[in-house]
C-alpha cells in the first residue's frame, strides 16, 4: 500500500490534567460519582438477531458505551465489548443491551485503545472469534492470555484482510496508556469494508483536522462518533463535544452518524441528555439532522447501500 502522507498520523492528548482539575474534580465525584452509586440502573438486556442480514446491508447493534456488535451478510465482528457494570467507583447507567453469554460466534474483535473502558478484559474472555483479535501497536500483551488463537497488532493506516472483509486503522487525537507508563501504547479507530458498506468507529477521539484527512483517504458510509465525556474532569482535550463531532462527521463526508460514548458510564461534568440534545441540535442547525440516527442499546438497524433502514423489531 503507499505511505500515508506526512500529516496523517494520531495527536497525542498527554497526561497531564489543565489548569482547574481540582475544582472540576471536585465537582465530579460530588455531582456525577457519588449520587449515581444509588442510582438504579436502567435498560435491559436483549437477544442478539442470529440470523444475518440482507446481501449489500449491514446489522449495526449498539450494546452501551463505544461496543457495538457488526454484522453483514458473511461476516460479523464486535467492536470494544464492555459488559463491566463498575469501572472502579463509576457505575454503569444502563445495562449492555445485549446478553453476553448470547452473542454469537464473530469473525473479529477490534479493540480501538488499551483504556479499561473500551478493553474490558472480563468481557473479551467470553467472546469467540474465527479470525481473532485485532488491537493497536503495543498492546498484543494484554490481550494474548484471554483465550483467542491470533493477537493482529497494527499500526495507523494499517490494512488486514480475512476473506473479503477488510479492516483499517484510522488516527485519532487521544491517549493510549492504560496505566501511566505504558504511554508507548498506539490509540485510533478502524474503517471496517464488507459487502459494498464501509462502516467507520472513531474510538476515542478529540476533534483535530485529520477527520478531513480520513474522509480524503476513505469513503465512509456509516460513521460512530463519540458525543460524551467531552467536559472531562481533567480539563484534558481528549473527547469531541456534539457539535465537533457533527462537523467531523461533515470533515468525514460520511452517510449516516451514530452517535456512541455518551449515557453508560458517567465519565465527564456534562449533564446525562446533554450529548443527545445537543447533537440533534447542531445536525438540525447545519442541515444533517436527517442523516443521524440515534439508536437504543440492543435495538439493531440494518442499512443497505442505499441507506435505507429498518430495526431489528421489523426483522
Amino acid at each position: 500500500m503507499p505511505n500515508p502522507p506526512s500529516s496523517s498520523k494520531p495527536r497525542y492528548a498527554g497526561l497531564l490534567p489543565k489548569k482547574g482539575w481540582p475544582q472540576r474534580n471536585y465537582r465530579f465525584f460530588r455531582h456525577r460519582v457519588i449520587p449515581q452509586v444509588v442510582q438504579a440502573r436502567d435498560g435491559e438486556r436483549k437477544a442478539p438477531v442470529l440470523h444475518p442480514p440482507a446481501q449489500g446491508s449491514a446489522r449495526i447493534t449498539w450494546i452501551g458505551h463505544a461496543s457495538f456488535l457488526v454484522q453483514y451478510a458473511n461476516h460479523s465482528l464486535i467492536i470494544d465489548p464492555n459488559w463491566a457494570l463498575w469501572h472502579g467507583l463509576v457505575k454503569r447507567q444502563r445495562e449492555p443491551g445485549l446478553e453476553l453469554d448470547l452473542i454469537p460466534l464473530v469473525d473479529l474483535v477490534l479493540i480501538t485503545h488499551a483504556h479499561f473502558d473500551h478493553l474490558h478484559k472480563k468481557s473479551l474472555k467470553v467472546i469467540d472469534s474465527k479470525e481473532g483479535i485485532i488491537v493497536p501497536r503495543g498492546s498484543g500483551n494484554l490481550v494474548k492470555r484471554l483465550g483467542f488463537h491470533a493477537v493482529h497488532e497494527m499500526k495507523v493506516w494499517d490494512q488486514l484482510v480475512f476473506n473479503e472483509l477488510e479492516v483499517v486503522h484510522t488516527p485519532s487525537h487521544h491517549w493510549g496508556a492504560r496505566y501511566l507508563h505504558d504511554t508507548h501504547r498506539d490509540y485510533g479507530g478502524y474503517l471496517v469494508k464488507a459487502d459494498g458498506l464501509n462502516i467507520f468507529h472513531c474510538g476515542d477521539s478529540a476533534y483535530y483536522e485529520e477527520f478531513v484527512e480520513i474522509g480524503k483517504r476513505e469513503r465512509i458510509d456509516i460513521a460512530l462518533m463519540p458525543i460524551g465525556a467531552y467536559d472531562a474532569p481533567s480539563g484534558r482535550d481528549v473527547h469531541m463535544n456534539p457539535e465537533e463531532a457533527v462537523q467531523a462527521f461533515l470533515d468525514l463526508g460520511a452517510s449516516v452518524l451514530i452517535p456512541m460514548h455518551y449515557g453508560t458510564f458517567p465519565l465527564g461534568n456534562e449533564p446525562y441528555d446533554e450529548p443527545v440534545e445537543r447533537l440533534l441540535a447542531e445536525a438540525d442547525r447545519r442541515g444533517v439532522l436527517d442523516k443521524v440516527l440515534v439508536l437504543a442499546e440492543g435495538v439493531g438497524v440494518e442499512v443497505d447501500a442505499d441507506f435505507r433502514m429498518k430495526h431489528s423489531d421489523e426483522i
